[in-house]
């Protein structure tokens, strides 16, 4: 008997093997990060970074920067900026690219008890303020901010902290009065308590969001406040990076170039979906203004990724470190990314 070969097939064969050596010769990297509309698509696969095969890690930020920091658990990690660029200057084995998945105005996350006597920042100065940890990106900005933009020393503020177990061993500086907030004690509850009479929070405890009569923001207007500051500063502060074991970088220094361009990719395709005009695509009902009014400020890439675009902020973010004792040494922004990524 005769075998007919079908050419479609045959094609298919062949795709089905090109498929798989694809597969073969792609490295396999563990990848831990947040669940953003920004990275969404690496997550589903819909962009695959050239030549790599992601097993992407969704874990709370605290365990991604504890791993990541001292036991460098993953190959490649969302990172706190600041303590990434802290762990450079201990000489950690890590380094970034210039992609910063996470950004926030922080303005609107500081809270004070209203019957603490604080109307103004510089209120601040002589009283209890509680934040989760001092190396904390969200409270160094805050911080910075309250230094520069308010006049706040910050020598003079009783600082209280909460988090049960730091991310990164430090030395702390020794020019702030720093205390440990007791175990088992809710910081949102000390402040309406007023045994606390501020807090700067990197998220939002669910009291404050429900609102109580004895707490408010100390900026009220913060819309407009953080509006005023980026039209002033040209800063949307960044949070968080993206880090490398160092080792991998030098071994395959490629997967820096490949990972910028697949979290762009991303980035690109939500801002596709967040820009569609469709009535249909976003569970709001009024969402068109809101996005236009934030282009009309931030313009229409408000999270860009590459160390042009980002040179000024990084140098804020690290010149404050330095002011606060976090760091010993101002880094150049060149010695924090990988070299291969500084033109991308």
């Amino acid at each position: 008997m005769g075998c007919e070969i079908n050419g479609n097939e045959i094609e298919k064969g062949l795709a089905a093997l090109q498929a798989l050596e694809e597969v073969r010769v792609r490295r396999q990297l563990t990848f831990a990060c947040g669940d953003y509309d920004r990275t969404q698509a690496l997550i589903d696969g819909t962009v695959r970074p050239e030549g790599l095969e992601l097993n992407w890690l969704i874990l709370p930020h605290q365990e991604i920067w504890t791993r990541m920091l001292n036991y460098y658990e993953f190959d490649a990690s969302e990172l706190s900026l600041s303590s990434y660029i802290i762990a450079k200057t201990l000489g950690k084995p890590l380094i970034a690219i210039p992609v910063f998945p996470a950004r926030a105005f922080r303005h609107s996350y500081v809270f004070v008890n209203t019957k603490s006597g604080i109307r103004k920042p510089r209120d601040l100065m002589g009283k209890r303020v509680g934040l989760a940890e001092f190396q904390q990106t969200a409270t160094v900005w805050v911080r910075g901010i309250l230094q520069h933009e308010y006049g706040v020393s910050l020598e003079k503020v009783r600082w209280f902290t909460w988090v049960k177990q730091d991310r990164m061993e430090i030395d702390m500086p020794g020019h702030y009065n720093i205390q440990k907030i007791p175990e088992g004690v809710s910081p949102d509850h000390l402040l309406i308590e007023g045994e606390l009479d501020a807090i700067i929070c990197a998220s939002l405890f669910p009291s404050l969001l429900r609102g109580h009569p004895n707490v408010r923001r100390l900026f009220e207007n913060y819309k407009e406040v953080e509006a005023t500051y980026y039209k002033k500063t040209g800063i949307f502060p960044i949070m968080h990076t993206v880090a490398i074991r160092e080792e991998l970088w030098r071994d395959c220094p490629w997967i820096a170039t490949s990972l910028f361009k697949a979290f762009q990719k991303a980035k690109e395709i939500a801002y596709q979906k967040v820009n569609d005009a469709s009535p249909y695509k976003i569970s709001m009902v009024w969402f068109r203004e809101p996005i236009k009014e934030q282009q009309e400020i931030l313009g229409d890439d408000p999270w860009p990724y590459g160390l042009a675009r980002n040179r000024k902020t990084v140098e804020t973010l690290a010149q404050y470190l330095f002011e606060q004792g976090l760091i010993k040494k101002k880094p150049s922004i060149e010695e924090l990314f990988a070299p291969n990524s500084l033109n991308l």
